[in-house]
């Protein structure tokens, strides 16, 4: 079955499950909320669940021997813990069992113009993940609490520091919008990846963003998105 929820997207149900990273990052979590977004990941076929550092060996074991990859957070929400700490906490949920970062960068660094602070950041998250086979960093620049030319710049120096995706939010501070994922599409080029991710909710809205430049789509209503499809 393949649909048309926009005029340029045409994706299969397939394809879109793969690129959807079902979330569950809220700190009331328990693990029987985890089981359940595990066990609808595998049933949904979804390409990676994304979870909070304490719950990626719990499931990395649920989810071992499926396609359903286990992400978890970096830095999480506020990305103003150091650079140490989040290159230590990279490593820590990589042998737990996570194959993808998805990091916060440090916002008050971006907004004071200490840019190199920002990218060697991004990097020691990165250079963690370089040492491990196939784990990818997304770097979130929580664009909510940026301006245009701030997001600008939060993306090229997320990709000069060797991230493989820029996210636009953690949730928690606004979501995403059309016009962001535009811009960081246009800005990134071909060669990175955009994550849209904070509030979308329908089959509708993720379409939206894939059109807009989007390859991976973060949300917690993974389910009603792919049963809409």
């Amino acid at each position: 079955m393949v649909f048309m929820g926009c005029k340029s997207v045409n994706v299969s149900r397939e394809q879109l499950a793969k690129i959807i990273d079902h979330t569950l990052l809220k700190p009331t979590a328990t693990e029987n909320d985890i089981k359940k977004l595990c066990e609808e990941a595998e049933r949904h076929s979804f390409g990676c669940v994304c979870v909070n550092p304490s719950y990626v060996s719990f499931a990395a074991k649920l989810l071992e021997g499926t396609r359903v990859k286990v992400a978890s957070t970096v830095g999480f929400p506020l990305g103003a813990t150091t650079s140490e700490v989040k290159a230590f906490e990279a490593k820590k949920v990589i042998e737990n069992g996570a194959r993808e970062i998805d990091m916060v960068i440090n916002i008050g660094a971006l907004k004071t113009r200490k840019y190199e602070i920002v990218k060697k950041d991004i990097e020691a998250v990165v250079d963690v993940a370089r040492s491990y086979n196939d784990v990818i960093v997304k770097a979130i620049i929580e664009t909510g609490c940026l301006t245009d030319k701030e997001k600008v710049i939060a993306c090229k120096l997320a990709k000069e520091a060797g991230a493989k995706f820029v996210k636009t939010s953690t949730g928690f501070a606004g979501g995403a919008t059309i016009e962001d994922v535009k811009l960081m599409y246009k800005t990134v080029g071909k060669n990175m990846e955009v994550k849209a991710a904070g509030g979308i909710r329908t089959l509708k809205e993720a379409l939206t963003m894939i059109e807009a430049g989007a390859s991976r789509i973060g949300t917690s209503s993974g389910v009603v998105i792919i049963e809409e499809a």
